[in-house]
């Protein structure tokens, strides 16, 4: 076959043709249809575009399911046989868009095996462009009224469990869904329980799943044994590796809809103070505790008196110890604060000489913890309750640990919460005197 040949038409039918998947000999034809589409042979069941009269499919997969390569394939298809002219294309940040979507190796322009068919990506216009005609409009999840105004036939949106602003951007995309006869959506995602995910569900949706192991073969050897043995048993496997929707979990000290519900996406334009927390590892080796680095501040709001708000995450593994602190003296310059709170269990009054080698001119306050961590954590966790507590953003790493805090299958340190509960209770519970726990 030379490269000036096409496959005759094909339809959605050919996804559910089992013969692509069976079958030794094929047609003039079928070859043709697979040699511009492999992945009709070579799809799981649960990458393949579900049958029916549906207008969202929900495809979710632990990390490396193959959940990127569905929605690139059912997109590219929509494009040069589906009829679809004018596909939304919707990732958590234009960056991720264009790095994941469409240039990643899963991505829109890495799958297309015929160089007369690769669409091109115009930068400036932010639209991917197939040589029939079909365009694929690239928007950014922290941005809902972009899609005000332009409409579409088809949409890909992808990792909507991370998206900023997910119900209002998924609000707008479905007045937006408005060309064609049966425009539709797939929807691809590492499953987490925010609340978009919650009202795909609960909407009504087509759900497919797929663990990671599911897709060995397609990934790095000894990639799955070594993450299922590192990970084994925990809360963190079954979401990010098994593809689990997992709610609140029992013993947890923190409830998602808790943090959800007290979510802002812009600071208070004043803030009374501001401080950077940080819980120091004792090593700096592979494999040791992160450092935990939080950023809050504290202001007055209406029906609350004084809130708490978290303002940032900057916590991480693997670094030395000026490392971490030029890392927090970054931040702390970032936010603005007044001055730096750091447990001083482990390096006591070391901490501070580490703080001054990376020019630190704030404020160094060394806290040392009395109590067990429970104890320190739940006055937190009651100001959470109380709606005085606010995230600024997503904070997914933070917020993941904080709702595995106290259940049994929390094995790592956690060394973000460590970090939260400083800030928190310096900022709120220090200052107001409020009622602690003490140990007897």
């Amino acid at each position: 076959m030379d490269g000036s040949e096409h496959p005759a038409a094909l339809t959605w039918d050919d996804w559910r043709d089992f013969r692509y998947q069976t079958d030794t000999e094929f047609t003039r034809a079928q070859l043709l249809a697979l040699r511009q589409f492999p992945f009709l042979s070579t799809a799981r069941q649960s990458q393949r575009p579900p049958a029916g009269d549906w207008r969202a499919w929900l495809f979710m997969g632990g990390r490396g399911a193959g959940k990127t390569r569905a929605g690139a394939e059912w997109t590219r298809f929509s494009a040069l046989h589906g009829g679809c002219r004018r596909i939304a294309l919707l990732g958590p940040t234009l960056g991720d868009v264009r790095e994941v979507m469409i240039e990643g190796p899963s991505g829109l322009r890495a799958i297309e095996r015929l160089n007369q068919e690769r669409p091109a990506f115009n930068v400036s216009r932010r639209r991917l462009e197939w040589p029939n005609g079909a365009v694929g409009l690239v928007f950014s999840a922290e941005d809902p009224d972009s899609l005000r105004g332009p409409q579409f036939d088809a949409a890909w949106c992808d990792e909507v469990a991370a998206w900023p602003k997910g119900e209002a951007v998924w609000n707008n995309l479905q007045f937006a869904l408005r060309l064609g006869e049966e425009p539709r959506c797939v929807v691809t995602t590492t499953p987490r329980p925010v609340p978009l995910v919650r009202r795909l569900l609960s909407d009504g949706a087509v759900t497919t799943h797929s663990a990671t192991r599911d897709n060995d073969a397609y990934l790095a050897d000894g990639f799955v044994e070594s993450v299922e043995a590192a990970y084994a048993g925990t809360q963190l496997a079954r979401q990010e590796l098994g593809g689990e929707l997992l709610e609140e979990v029992e013993g947890a000290f923190w409830r998602r809809r808790d943090i959800d519900a007290g979510r802002m996406f812009k600071r208070p334009l004043q803030l009374d103070d501001v401080i950077v927390a940080v819980d120091p590892p004792t090593t700096s080796h592979s494999g040791s505790d992160a450092c935990g680095i939080i950023a809050a501040g504290r202001a007055f709001a209406d029906g609350f008196g004084e809130k708490c708000f978290i303002l940032a995450d900057g916590s991480a593994r693997e670094l030395t110890p000026t490392d971490w602190a030029a890392r927090a003296v970054a931040i702390a310059q970032e936010v603005g604060a007044t001055s730096i709170i750091a447990e001083a269990n482990q390096g006591g009054e070391m901490l501070r000489t580490v703080f001054d080698s990376v020019g630190c001119g704030l404020p160094v306050q060394l806290r040392h913890a009395k109590l067990s961590k429970q104890a320190r954590a739940s006055p937190v966790a009651a100001l959470y309750q109380q709606g005085r507590v606010a995230h600024v953003g997503r904070l997914d790493g933070l917020e993941d640990e904080m709702c595995r805090f106290g259940t049994e299958g929390m094995t790592s340190s956690p060394d973000r919460v460590d970090a939260l509960v400083w800030a928190v209770t310096v900022l709120m519970i220090d200052r107001a005197g409020a009622p602690r726990i003490r140990a007897v």
